[in-house]
């Protein structure tokens, strides 16, 4: 019964702070959030209403400060594996639901997902990225306000601060755009910059009476979770994304928490700590105050359903109460926001909708769609992730159905179970005074099992990365790591097309031979992962996961030994050398040496029983000027199938222009792929020399 422990908490001793509590006991998080400092013009209120934004710009007219503090011993109980918080009275999490209430964000309508920055190349109607920007917004940044795709906000405030008095209508639309594009790049979908916005907006504010038809509120819980992901990780500090959701659900919830003298509320809910002014002293000090706190905390202490009081229903918005919107809140399905893909949990927290939890299935490890980040040249991501966006689009197939009742709760059994497996406490025992003892509540029992619905399986799709590059993947380490390697494929690539080969800091080269397309691992996983999309680049290059080589594959048995057009196919061709130089025994000789050098060093790196890195807590590589800005993809060359696009006028949804996609052989088993991912590892030396000969082969030890 209930998850193995082994897979629940397999990220400790990782990367998870969790692990390393005790080693880093003061770890306070940094919060990377810009206040939106554009004013709100009555003018802009019929567009706002149209896109579904309307109440999320009115909460952004007040100021709001985080207490990094309290956010840091919440996010070490934050397990990526699961998506919830783990306390010592069981899991909770952050829902649909809490995203309507906190935020007036309606949950039901079409997935935010597209392209990034080629409009023109995806989208029916679209053009080139900054002629398109020049169009909508009716001017164009200076050079020295632009990084790649993304503009910087203080040039966005200045240029579009005050709508000129008398404007005509389209001044007011361009106005009223640039206003949406910082509302959504500062209060919703922040990134660690905290200074920029992005493009991609363009193609949702091209068409303004359609954005009211997109869900806001998925795509910024799908950005929430994964920013909790990523600062989960001990390398990592910095936390962007709608954190104002994330405080305001620690307060209306774990009442223990909630600053005094806030009683009154309006809507939206997370309004009701507008004014909230933390301490910003003693960071580490309180950081270990409030995780004694959470580890001494009992159900009694947690509100599992803090928006079924009457105070609160006096002042919901009844367009958030609609039937197509609240049965979304009880679904297990994906939450999409571009290249971002996470999974909407919600059977593991049955008590936050008023039901028993019963035994817990083991939780859906989707850690490859996590390590997706979407950096590199842009694609069609509906797609290339069409299996992720096609469970949002039956979403009404997925909806959990369970009785509600008056004591919600963990059922007895599974409680039994958490007291001996669950991860309740971080602090020393020295401060808690032994709270193991306190027994299993009464009511627990009297709740009954709960009732185990009838769910449709989704197969895993595990990231079987090496564990020590996975432990710093998001970290400045590896993006600098990663930049030299990528200058060194390109050097040797480019070394080979004139006619020789070279060897340096990035190990061999094998690739897929002239005219042979390989198998873009985007779409299948090892392990029984389910397709994920069908489209796989047929180029070299990153791939689309924590820049791994697509060029960088194991070596396969088809592939010619002699690559043509090499320095060596050339020297076997000179005149004077041996008839059988490159013969059947010599060649049986270099493939003896080649097979020992692999056998070696696979024996020097992890074994197969060290247990395995399934998931990615990490952010992003940190992004220098020179660098693509945050999101991206492959380059165009990898053609996609349809979807949504900002195409006519007339269309409800957008109209994607289809490519033909070539019929792909299938992925090659990856785990013979995973030992040659880490170029960083340096190869021992061979263990076995030929022997020397008239043909020449002694040259190539």
């Amino acid at each position: 019964m209930g998850d193995d422990p082994g897979r629940l908490y397999r990220l400790d001793g990782v990367a998870h702070i969790a692990g390393v509590i005790n080693d880093e006991p003061r770890r306070c998080i940094s919060s990377m959030r810009r206040q939106q400092g554009m004013r709100l013009d009555e003018r802009y209120v019929p567009y706002l209403q149209m896109a579904g934004l309307y109440h999320l710009a009115r909460l952004n007219d007040i100021w709001f400060r985080l207490d990094e503090p309290l956010v840091s011993a919440f996010v070490e109980r934050w397990r990526p594996e699961t998506h919830t918080f783990h306390m010592p009275f069981g899991e909770c999490t952050i829902t649909l639901q809490d995203v309507a209430y906190q935020l007036g964000l309606l949950v039901d309508g079409h997935y935010v997902s597209g392209c990034l920055t080629d409009f023109h190349v995806y989208i029916e109607g679209g053009r080139p990225a900054w002629q398109w920007f020049h169009e909508l917004l009716g001017v164009l940044p200076p050079a020295n306000q632009i990084q790649k795709f993304a503009v910087n906000c203080t040039w966005f405030q200045e240029t579009f601060a005050e709508c000129p008095e008398g404007a005509d209508e389209e001044t007011v639309r361009r106005f009223a755009r640039a206003y949406i594009m910082m509302l959504l790049g500062t209060q919703l979908f922040s990134d660690k910059s905290g200074n920029r916005i992005h493009i991609k907006w363009l193609l949702f504010v091209a068409r303004l009476e359609e954005m009211g038809g997109y869900s806001w509120g998925s795509a910024a819980l799908a950005w929430l979770y994964r920013c909790m992901c990523r600062v989960a990780n001990r390398h990592v500090v910095k936390l962007a994304g709608p954190l104002q959701l994330l405080q305001s659900l620690i307060f209306w919830r774990f009442s223990g928490f909630r600053p005094a003298g806030y009683d009154a509320f309006s809507w939206p809910l997370a309004s009701r700590w507008s004014g909230y002014n933390p301490e910003i002293s003693e960071k580490g000090p309180r950081v270990q105050m409030a995780r004694l706190k959470i580890d001494l905390l009992q159900a009694r202490d947690f509100i599992w359903m803090p928006y079924s009081t009457p105070d609160v229903l006096q002042v919901v918005h009844p367009e958030v109460l609609e039937p197509r919107h609240t049965m979304l809140w009880r679904c297990v399905t994906s939450l999409i926001y571009f290249a971002v893909v996470e999974w909407h949990q919600v059977d593991r927290v049955w008590p936050q909708f008023g039901g028993v939890q019963p035994p817990l299935h083991p939780a859906l490890n989707i850690d490859f769609l996590m390590s997706k980040d979407g950096r590199g040249g842009d694609r069609w991501f509906p797609s290339h992730l069409q299996h992720w966006h096609f469970y949002w689009e039956t979403r009404a197939e997925h909806v959990l159905r369970f009785d509600v009742v008056a004591d919600p709760g963990p059922s007895h059994e599974l409680l039994v179970w958490w007291h001996q497996h669950g991860k309740r406490f971080l602090s020393p025992e020295m401060y808690l005074g032994d709270p193991r003892g306190i027994p299993i509540p009464v009511e627990a029992t009297q709740r009954g099992a709960g009732r185990v619905p009838d769910m449709d399986r989704v197969d895993d799709v595990p990231d079987k990365h090496r564990v020590e590059r996975r432990a710093r993947v998001g970290t400045r380490r590896s993006h600098r790591e990663w930049r030299w390697l990528d200058q060194a494929m390109e050097e040797g690539e480019e070394a080979g097309r004139g006619g020789g080969r070279r060897r340096g800091r990035g190990g061999r080269r094998r690739g897929a031979a002239p005219g042979q397309d390989m198998p873009d691992r985007g779409d299948h996983a090892d392990g029984g992962g389910a397709a994920v999309g069908g489209v796989r680049p047929s180029h070299g290059g990153l791939d689309y996961f924590v820049g791994v080589p697509t060029d960088d594959q194991p070596h396969q048995e088809n592939t010619p030994w002699v690559i043509p057009g090499s320095m060596f196919s050339k020297f076997l061709a000179g005149d004077g050398i041996d008839v059988d130089f490159g013969g059947s025994h010599f060649l049986d000789d270099i493939t003896t040496i080649m097979q020992e050098d692999e056998a070696s060093r696979r024996r020097g790196q992890t074994s197969g029983t060290q247990t395995a890195l399934d998931v990615d807590l990490n952010e992003p590589p940190s992004v220098g000027p020179v660098q693509p800005f945050a999101l991206g993809g492959t380059p165009a060359s990898a053609h996609t199938g349809a979807s949504h696009s900002v195409a006519r006028p007339s269309s409800s949804r957008p109209i994607h222009v289809q490519s033909r996609v070539p019929a792909q052989p299938p992925p090659e088993d990856e785990e013979d792929e995973i030992e040659d991912e880490e170029p960083l590892i340096r190869r021992g030396h061979r263990t076995r020399v030929p022997r020397r000969c008239g043909t020449g082969s002694h040259l190539f030890r």
